[in-house]
């Protein structure tokens, strides 16, 4: 796959790549508190199992319903929970304020490690704070890249989404467009506003950030296709999430503009998409992995007081792109939802 790292993301490949080798060890989902059920459900693969000490881990997510990208980290999320006999106590809330009663209920359950995203970092500072003191690890995954080590996290796992937007800016550019849309799914969500940003920095042209409602898919299409009607200068559509995507390529066809849309993140139904040439390429950040090195990176601190990325580097998951050019190379995996 073709890969567009800034050099100050090299350093961390060699990290990505060690732990991408043990991943290779494992497929498919199982069930979110492992053993053999879960093993059986993992598409005929037969799973090592840890025998360690039983572990319960949350895994506490800014997901919001119906995104199936976060079933992708789930399932990675999973397979470590089977293979290390982790119980994954998994929950989910767009909402700060609610994710952060998420995270003291793991607190008051006295889990053995939780593994959280930042979406939205102040309003879970407090929280994740009292989980540091009293003496639970807690890893950060997906969201949070310039808040975890402020915030008393042992390890992080995913995108600079600062980095992919400049690399989409500047594939953008080479592709000779001149006026993008950035579509944002949620306002004040700032992994999803640092993607816009790094837009707008790595592109030549000139952006506009579009904000829509990422739960109401008919409203995301109309809101698109107003501003396609209203500005057709517009000739890039770029959009933050897989089902945002394929829902602009509607508003595309059906308000009758010439724009194209490129997309970050995956899903089976998003690399088909690109196959048939309605999107022209998304930023993978391998979700799959994300998950599954939350989860594992957990049990090997517990068991073997490891830090990836030292505790004071993250270890990056992305930024990939995919087009026609390598898209039946994950196409398989993307069919077995796991990319």
């Amino acid at each position: 796959m073709n890969r567009s790292l800034p050099s100050r993301s090299r350093r961390f490949t060699v990290l990505v790549a060690v732990a991408a080798s043990t991943v290779l060890t494992v497929a498919g989902c199982s069930s979110s508190s492992g053993g053999k059920k879960s093993e059986e459900s993992a598409g005929g693969v037969s799973v090592g199992k840890a025998t360690t000490p039983r572990m319960t881990i949350a895994m506490i997510t800014h997901a919001v319903p119906g995104d199936t990208f976060w079933d992708t980290i789930r399932k990675g999320a999973q397979a470590a929970a089977a293979k290390d006999n982790i119980k994954l106590v998994y929950s989910s809330d767009p909402n700060g304020g609610n994710q952060a009663n998420l995270v003291q209920n793991a607190i008051d359950q006295k889990v053995d490690g939780i593994a959280v995203t930042l979406a939205k970092p102040d309003a879970m500072k407090g929280t994740v704070a009292k989980a540091v003191r009293a003496g639970i690890p807690v890893v950060g995954f997906n969201s949070g890249v310039d808040d975890w080590q402020k915030q008393g996290l042992l390890q992080y796992f995913g995108q600079d989404e600062t980095v992919a937007g400049e690399a989409v800016g500047k594939k953008l550019s080479s592709l000779g467009a001149k006026k993008v849309a950035c579509v944002i799914q949620e306002q004040g969500q700032v992994a999803l506003e640092a993607r816009c940003a790094g837009v707008k920095k790595g592109f030549s042209g000139t952006t506009e950030n579009l904000f829509v409602n990422g739960a109401d898919m008919p409203s995301v299409q109309s809101t698109i296709t107003a501003k396609l009607k209203q500005d057709p200068s517009i000739d890039y559509v770029v959009t933050l999430a897989a089902p945002v995507a394929l829902t602009a390529t509607q508003a595309v066809s059906g308000g009758g503009s010439k724009a194209k849309v490129a997309t970050f993140d995956l899903n089976k139904e998003l690399v088909k998409a690109i196959q048939g040439g309605s999107i022209q390429f998304a930023v993978d950040q391998q979700p799959y992995l994300q998950g599954y090195l939350a989860v594992d990176s957990l049990w090997l601190y517990k068991n073997n007081g490891n830090y990836s990325g030292g505790g004071v580097a993250p270890v990056l998951t992305g930024p990939a792109f995919v087009d026609k050019s390598n898209v039946a190379a994950v196409a398989t995996f993307a069919a077995k939802g796991t990319r």
